[in-house]
């Protein structure tokens, strides 16, 4: 369990899906995506940078943007989040109530029980 992850809110989500994918990249490039993206305008954008890089995700250095923290760290830590709150840390408990809702094929069952294995 990730710890020491910072919080990423849904929006800043979204602008990390960019910068995960095109970044090392300079801020004004970055503006430009996100505006064609997100719909979002220049101010913003330097807001969310500034907002991100003092909760230690990501780094502006030279007007060059990079992540500190990686896209499977977020999701790690979003998760371990969802099942302490909503399932009282019960990992089955998420498990029954996520396959009670969407329908697992042969190849997904196989790849969990695959995951458990590796695990033990």
């Amino acid at each position: 369990m990730i710890m020491d992850t910072p919080k990423v809110y849904e929006s800043e989500y979204r602008f990390c899906l960019i910068l995960w994918e095109k970044g090392p990249i300079k801020s004004t490039e970055l503006a430009k995506i996100c505006e064609a993206e997100l719909g979002w305008k220049k101010a913003t954008v330097y807001t969310v940078i500034k907002r991100l890089a003092e909760r230690g995700i990501v780094k502006s250095e030279n007007a060059l943007v990079s992540a500190l923290v990686s896209k499977d760290e977020v999701q790690t830590a979003e998760i371990d989040e969802l099942v302490d709150k909503t399932f009282a840390g019960s990992v089955p408990a998420f498990l029954a109530a996520f396959t009670r809702s969407k329908k697992l094929s042969k190849k997904d069952i196989e790849e969990l029980k695959k995951l458990i294995e590796d695990y033990e």
